[in-house]
């Protein structure tokens, strides 16, 4: 599981990127002590920064030249500055990317993951298996045996959450904060909507009983 630093003084931004991060499979940790903060850096060795420019104490540029002079992990600036004279000057400091705000969550992650990549960061898993079933989250699929089936964006992410958690019990709330995101929430309803139509689709491969409900505590393959 990448590990990202979020350095970055705004608080609601802070934990909204934190969240989104966490909800990502990412793990998120977040700078709120703008002392020594690449003294922070280095001791907690993130996969990857994202960091702003206008910071208390030190601003983001100082704050990257000092990080680069202890190492070389992946910086992106996630900034309101939209100046060519800021980015330019961010990226020859040894910034690996730089997004303005307002950003675009698909694009932000879709940085992110291409930085870790160019970084050597750990990869994340295609494919996942229990109880035989194989889940391709690129292809959007789950097959058992010869028989296989596609499924929607919530579908694919209920089920990799329920198997990430290795046959544990997860709460139904659990399941809703992870198919949560600045773009879409889904209310509890809609989560028994979700859960009944990919059961149906887990029944139509050979799988009827793959999910179990756990009366009062969520759900557990």
């Amino acid at each position: 599981m990448p590990h990202i630093m979020i350095i970055e003084d705004d608080p609601a931004i802070r934990e909204e990127l934190a969240l989104l991060l966490t909800n990502e499979g990412y793990q998120a940790a977040a700078v709120t002590d703008f002392t020594n903060v690449a003294e922070q850096a280095e001791k907690a060795a993130p996969d990857l920064i994202l960091l702003d420019l206008g910071l208390p104490g030190r601003d983001g540029m100082a704050l990257c030249a000092d990080i680069r002079r202890a190492g070389r992990t992946p910086i992106i600036f996630v900034t309101s500055r939209d100046s060519a004279v800021d980015e330019l000057r961010a990226l020859s400091l040894g910034g690996d990317d730089y997004i303005t705000k307002p950003y675009n969550i698909p694009v932000l992650l879709a940085r992110i993951k291409a930085v870790l990549r160019r970084g050597g960061g750990p990869a994340e898993p295609d494919v996942l298996e229990a109880g035989g079933l194989t889940l391709h989250l690129t292809e959007g699929t789950a097959s058992a045996g010869e028989k296989s089936v596609e499924l929607t964006r919530n579908e694919l992410k209920i089920l990799a959450h329920l198997m990430a958690g290795g046959g544990k019990i997860v709460s139904r709330a659990d399941l809703i904060e992870a198919l949560w995101d600045s773009q879409i929430y889904i209310d509890d309803n809609t989560l028994s909507v979700n859960m009944t139509r990919l059961r149906a689709k887990l029944e139509g491969i050979g799988l009827p009983s793959f999910i179990k409900t756990r009366r009062g505590m969520g759900y557990q393959l």
